[in-house]
């Protein structure tokens, strides 16, 4: 799987594709993996890298979204209770089950949110993780050694589920190239073709890594850009309404040792309206997530001083050791593509379900969702789609579609566990060349063999691509990110031919991105 491959799809293809996806995130992947393995013929453009926008931005949950069942939003979060129970079937390489420990500080707590995790688990039927259940006081502790004892009369637990966002989009990438579909990152589409009748019919588009433009020709055209989705429309539609209200939500990461054990913290009520999330991910803290409207969607969103400071104070409530700005090893912000409601005040309170608008020019738009429904809101796309197109009628069959990489025992693999059944691959490169065990920092699991694995099978075009999103290593550690980018440039510069000018300038780039997660105290 690399550009170059691509490329010869693309130049042997003259005729029109059944579908052109826009868009490389969870929701655009997904579409051409459903589509591409019903047997249609699919070309996914993606403007930056796969991932690069919110789809390696989340709590790294996939979740029913327990906050929905308090809305009264049963039916959304019935479908993704069963998406969660599909995904980990399918992916059990990439999610794995999860302990959540609501802690209880208020004698109505136990019964009310008990209650509630019951019927959570009653929902998900056959696809439950676990029991929840109410805990003591001594049981809490148990599962979370370094919660704040004060006043504490116990908790309730229940069970859910967690991955790693940005490989599993990857190993979706590669799941449709594998059923045939021809995906490119870093080819921005620029325009929207148009028939006699004023339909849309393709894509104007250009390749960012050389400038050159071209044109392709579909049957119809999928805009699954996310947060960006109303650009897109505007290129069809000069007068379309905007669907999109975008909120900023970031998180703070810290060292083990904020939140010892293998249980996640629950909040089920903030400050600012939204749930909080602390959980063990990666050997590391993760802690999140805040709600704040912004004006407008940007490629590499940045945390505000008042949303670092409101984790902060809230962690803090909770935790036996108060993390302060010095103890962040990384803070990333990612943007939520809302679907615009009347009558809403809060973007908090903006359902996760998705919507799937066609314009009068026969552009099809999805948007909203959540990462845990991906397989389901693509699923809906393409028979959507589909039929506007008159493409011949198939079954989705991704229900039972193993993810690439699929491995019942990744665990075996230690830190290339991620890779699933590729750990052997790179083991192999290993066992050509002693030198890529090499790690590339001391602070984190990383081997120079996975820059190597990234670039040839992955498409990894630049420096940042192997550190936020082949690697997590900028999400877990930003300062040793920055230290490790020499050596990834290096490898890179072997793989990819670069001269000296251009390793120059990718570390320049990178640096540049890094900063927006470094914290400063």
């Amino acid at each position: 799987m690399n550009r170059t491959e691509m490329w010869r799809r693309i130049d042997a293809h003259p005729k029109a594709w059944d579908m052109i996806v826009v868009g490389g995130g969870a929701t655009g992947v997904g579409v051409a993996i459903d589509a591409a393995a019903r047997g249609y013929d699919v070309l996914l453009l993606e403007q930056s890298d796969f991932g690069k926008g919110t789809s390696s931005r989340s709590t790294k949950l996939a979740h029913g979204g327990v906050r929905y069942l308090e809305q009264g939003n049963i039916g959304l979060v019935l479908e993704a209770l069963k998406e969660r129970g599909l995904l980990l079937q399918n992916a059990p390489h990439l999610v794995r089950d999860l302990a959540f420990v609501v802690p209880n500080y208020d004698w109505w707590e136990a019964p009310f949110y008990g209650l509630g995790l019951k019927l959570y688990q009653l929902l998900a039927g056959k696809y439950g993780f676990g029991t929840s259940r109410i805990l003591t006081r001594e049981e809490t502790l148990e599962h979370l050694p370094t919660l704040k004892t004060e006043g504490l009369r116990g908790g309730a637990v229940y069970y859910d589920g967690q991955f790693d966002d940005a490989r599993l989009l990857i190993h979706m990438v590669a799941t449709a190239f594998e059923q045939g579909a021809t995906l490119l990152n870093y080819v921005e589409v620029t325009g929207l073709t148009k028939d006699a009748q004023g339909f849309v019919d393709g894509v104007s588009a250009r390749d960012v890594e050389t400038g050159d433009e071209f044109r392709a020709a579909a049957t119809v055209v999928v805009n699954a850009t996310g947060a960006f989705s109303d650009l897109l429309r505007l290129k069809a539609e000069p007068a379309a309404t905007p669907m999109i209200v975008p909120s900023q939500g970031i998180h703070l990461v810290f060292d083990a040792s904020f939140l010892q054990g293998n249980s996640a913290i629950m909040v089920p009520h903030t400050s600012d309206g939204r749930v909080l999330f602390a959980i063990p991910w990666h050997s590391h803290t993760l802690v999140g997530t805040t709600d704040t409207p912004i004006p407008a969607a940007t490629l590499e969103p940045v945390a505000m001083e008042q949303e670092i400071d409101f984790i902060l104070a809230t962690a803090a409530q909770y935790l036996t050791k108060a993390p302060t700005r010095d103890d962040v090893l990384s803070v990333f912000a990612g943007i939520r593509p809302l679907v615009r409601a009347t009558g809403v005040a809060s973007t908090a309170a903006l359902s996760r379900d998705h919507v799937i608008h066609i314009d009068r020019s026969g552009l099809v738009t999805i948007c909203g969702g959540k990462w845990t429904t991906y397989r389901h809101m693509a699923e809906d796309c393409v028979d959507q789609a589909g039929t506007l197109a008159q493409l011949p009628e198939q079954p989705c069959v991704t229900h039972h579609l193993h993810i690439h990489g699929f491995h019942d025992a990744a665990k075996q693999f230690g830190s290339l566990a991620v890779y699933g059944s590729d750990a052997y691959k790179i083991r192999k490169l290993i066992e050509i060349d002693a030198r890529l065990s090499e790690p590339l920092h001391a602070a984190l699991p990383y081997v120079k063999a996975e820059v190597v694995w990234a670039v040839r099978h992955e498409m990894a075009r630049t420096v940042e691509d192997i550190l936020a999103r082949r690697t997590r290593a900028l999400f877990l550690n930003a300062r040793a990110a920055l230290e490790m980018a020499p050596a990834v440039a290096d490898l890179m510069a072997s793989e990819l031919h670069w001269g000296e000018d251009t390793r120059t300038k990718q570390l320049a780039a990178f640096r540049d991105v890094a900063s927006n997660y470094v914290l400063h105290s």
